[in-house]
């Protein structure tokens, strides 16, 4: 879970997103609420500029770039958070979902695959089975049949 907003943003032990970076925008939301839904702002838009940022380094920057190009917009990425009926928790919401895609975006890539072979033993297991099912299935057919 985030830290508040009024600190900053922890996406990570190694980042942390500095309170004076963040953007909130508060607007009418859609959705439940009774008779406060047409009168409190509840919505909420947190916006972070990447491009500007003095917290990442070269290489988070590019990755967040590379990876979230079609989210950002001139290089700010923004998050919305519209499903509680409080600014409050809409706030938090914010926070935390801006932190999970930051997180992801500045993940290390995941190792590549290395090829292994089958060992001789599980290919032997492999064809003995084969064969047994083989057996199996050869001795149903040549059954012969009772005509009553």
């Amino acid at each position: 879970m985030p830290a508040p907003l009024r600190t900053g943003l922890v996406v990570s032990p190694a980042l942390t997103i500095p309170r004076a970076e963040l953007t909130e925008r508060f607007s009418r939301a859609s959705g439940p609420g009774g008779q406060g839904v047409n009168t409190t702002d509840s919505r909420v838009e947190l916006s972070w500029d990447v491009r500007g940022s003095a917290v990442l380094t070269v290489t988070q920057r590019a990755r967040i770039e590379e990876r979230l190009a079609s989210r950002l917009v001139d290089g700010v990425l923004t998050v919305v958070a519209s499903e509680h009926r409080e600014q409050l928790r809409n706030r938090d919401a914010a926070g935390r979902r801006l932190a999970a895609v930051v997180a992801e975006a500045v993940a290390p890539p995941p190792r590549t695959r290395r090829a292994t072979r089958p060992t001789r033993g599980s290919q032997e297991r492999r064809l003995t089975a084969k064969k047994q099912r083989s057996t199996t299935k050869s001795l149903r057919s040549s059954r012969p049949r009772r005509d009553d």
